[in-house]
């Protein structure tokens, strides 16, 4: 038996790529039973196999040896449709491509890229920025982006819709990439589960919320993280990701969201002009396109200048940080 498409959601970052993982794994058996395989017990095994077969240096857990062929090797036994998201694939150069390509029969594979607007990205992807050790204010950042320098050379090959349907179109064909746009803000939560389906082509219903998500944090904890980060700057990125990363931030300081102000962004003028031709490269490209290109379309991001957060909002997020920090190491939960 042979997998008779083998679907490839890669990214782009920051495009509910979290959510739709936490999906896929939450309701493995239900997909199964629908005829779509999603490999691996844990999503981290499909990150494994990625960071193997793109030789990923920069991780928070080596890959093991063979970790990728051990998946392809899971999709040439089902008779049906696999499925693998992980967006490192979005950014993997045309010769990693490629290989990602050759590894599955001529013909079976199919190529799903998901898209939010770039207004959104910026701050989302800033903060993602921070929970990776980096430590630009958001008005250097934004400034990186503007000039696509540094971080913002990192950002655009990240986010360019456009070039990354041309990478993956030259390998699989025009035809057998899907541009899926999310929702705009005040959409139903589901909506972005129901566009990903139907590229997949699987039926929707009874899928319920995830377990996990990359949840964003609000505008005093990012603040810390930042100013932390230049502090333990000299840790190994392993050591750093195990406890910053995925403890601090992911854990203990998204889970303060709600009792601050969200990091906002009002669309700059140079913005628009950059989503326009990203959005025209697609629709040059010929792509299908589940959802609306329209959706793509800068808007605001209601919310607080990061760089304003009084001193005592910051104060208020290190010592929760600290507080959730201790009690998580220590395997004890909040009376």
């Amino acid at each position: 038996m042979v997998a008779q498409r083998v679907v490839l959601h890669v990214g782009s970052m920051k495009s509910g790529t979290s959510y739709l993982q936490g999906l896929l794994f939450a309701h493995r058996a239900l997909l199964a039973e629908r005829g779509v395989l999603v490999p691996g017990e844990r999503w981290r095994d499909q990150v494994s196999a990625v960071a193997d077969v793109l030789n990923r240096s920069r991780v928070a857990r080596e890959p093991t040896d063979g970790a990728w062929q051990r998946l392809v090797g899971k999709t040439a036994a089902w008779d049906g449709t696999a499925v693998v998201s992980m967006e490192w694939l979005g950014i993997a150069r045309p010769g990693q491509v490629e290989r990602v390509v050759g590894s599955f029969p001529p013909g079976t594979v199919r190529v799903v890229v998901t898209a939010r607007d770039l207004n959104r990205q910026v701050p989302a992807m800033w903060q993602e920025s921070l929970k990776n050790g980096r430590s630009l204010t958001f008005d250097q950042y934004v400034e990186a982006v503007r000039t696509d320098e540094g971080l913002g050379r990192s950002f655009w090959r990240e986010q360019a819709v456009g070039a990354m349907c041309r990478r993956w179109a030259d390998a699989v064909g025009v035809a057998a990439v899907c541009l899926v746009t999310v929702p705009p803000p005040g959409s139903p939560k589901d909506l972005l589960w129901h566009r990903f389906a139907e590229a997949v082509g699987v039926a929707p219903e009874g899928v319920g919320p995830p377990d996990r998500d990359n949840a964003s944090l609000g505008a005093a904890s990012s603040e810390v993280l930042r100013r932390l980060n230049l502090l333990v700057e000299d840790l190994e990125y392993g050591d750093y990701a195990a406890v910053v990363k995925h403890q601090l931030a992911k854990k203990v300081l998204a889970a303060r969201r709600d009792a601050e102000p969200a990091v906002g962004f009002e669309v700059p003028e140079w913005l628009p002009a950059r989503a326009d031709r990203m959005v025209g490269r697609v629709r040059d490209l010929g792509v299908s396109v589940v959802g609306d290109l329209a959706a793509l379309r800068p808007v605001a991001v209601p919310g607080t200048d990061p760089g304003t957060v009084p001193a005592a909002q910051h104060l208020d997020a290190a010592l929760g940080g600290l507080e959730g920090l201790v009690r998580a190491l220590l395997g004890r939960a909040a009376p």
